[in-house]
């Protein structure tokens, strides 16, 4: 019988490889069609600084068009499905999604207000990210004036109220915008979408989703102890508090970042844990970097599909809704038999 270290390695690389065939998949279709041969020659020239012998508009698209595109769905999967993981862990529930705590409220409302005042793209994404920010960072202001006896259902409940509140004035933005103009660059923000990402912004965000996920990686075998009671968990020695605050910095952080270069992208946070775990297992240091292979392969497939399924582009969000609902509820009657 295989060790749950020799299933995790096989599973493990199975996803891996099957994430390496989505991205060249996604490379290479699209409205110019690449083979893939190219795309793997003209990758592998842009690392070693050869030829790949390949005409210029091709080596453009690969680069500078699939390239950028490719590279964020990635992240922003592997950042939004990373958070859903650490979040599940830390409240010990498996329907928490990364914008329990508001953060999604709060980009939304940060990009609208861009929008609103008719920002550049770059001042727009600055001001999704600070948002998400805000929202988390006022909901544990709350949480610590409030001071309830369970630490966890107060900051659940503050989160909601929080999201509620950056949702009205969300309605309220989109209800005195202009028809014409302003309410239909607010709406498709709010769907989500890459056809807008640069090789700048993935500049910008590439290490704040770098920087958020490191600490989830480094602190791993205590977030699994936080999914036991409080007191059980400060009797083996970890300080929960504490904890959770590293937890909940770096899973805003991530989520800001990648909601803010692509949008609201819902369900990955959502779905990809659980799936993640049904592979491999509870242990959060297997989850994570499951999650974050699956998170990236999903989020790109998804999107793969939005851009080459019918002649106008789908936003991201309906469609990993639309794949999301059966597969989570296959998910939780695989997971219920299992237990069974």
């Amino acid at each position: 019988m295989t060790s749950p270290r020799g299933r995790f390695a096989l599973v493990f690389t199975i996803a891996l490889a099957a994430l390496v065939a989505v991205a060249a998949i996604s490379m290479a279709v699209g409205s110019f069609p690449v083979p893939v041969r190219d795309v793997v020659g003209v990758l592998w020239a842009a690392i070693t600084a050869g030829d790949a012998g390949v005409p210029d508009n091709v080596r453009a698209i690969v680069l500078q068009v699939r390239g950028p595109r490719v590279a964020a769905a990635l992240a922003v999967g592997a950042a939004l499905a990373c958070a859903g993981a650490a979040y599940q862990n830390l409240f010990r529930n498996p329907l928490v999604a990364p914008d329990i705590l508001g953060v999604s409220a709060g980009c939304a409302l940060g990009a609208v207000a861009g929008i609103f005042m008719g920002l550049p793209i770059a001042a727009i994404q600055g001001l999704a990210f600070a948002g998400g920010i805000a929202a988390v960072s006022l909901v544990l202001a709350i949480g610590a004036w409030v001071r309830g006896h369970d630490r966890v259902l107060t900051l659940v409940l503050t989160g909601v109220v929080v999201g509620s509140l950056f949702g009205a004035g969300i309605a309220f933005a989109k209800y005195v915008a202009d028809p014409y103009n302003q309410l239909p660059a607010i709406t498709f923000w709010l769907l989500g979408s890459f056809s807008g990402v640069l090789p700048r912004d993935l500049v910008l965000a590439l290490p704040l989703i770098a920087a958020a996920l490191v600490p989830l990686v480094l602190l791993r075998w205590r977030v699994n102890l936080l999914s036991l009671p409080d007191d059980e968990a400060r009797a083996l020695g970890v300080d929960v508090a504490r904890i959770r605050m590293f937890v909940i910095a770096a899973a805003t952080l991530a989520t800001s970042a990648g909601v803010a270069i692509a949008g609201i992208v819902g369900w990955v946070g959502l779905v990809v844990p659980h799936a993640a775990r049904l592979m491999v297992g509870a242990d959060f240091s297997r989850v994570l970097p499951m999650s974050a292979v699956l998170g990236g392969a999903f989020l790109l497939l998804v999107d793969t599909l939005c851009r080459t399924i019918a002649r106008t582009e789908l936003p991201p969000g309906v469609l990993t809704a639309l794949i999301g609902t059966p597969v989570f509820i296959w998910l939780l009657a695989a997971t219920y038999r299992r237990a069974g």
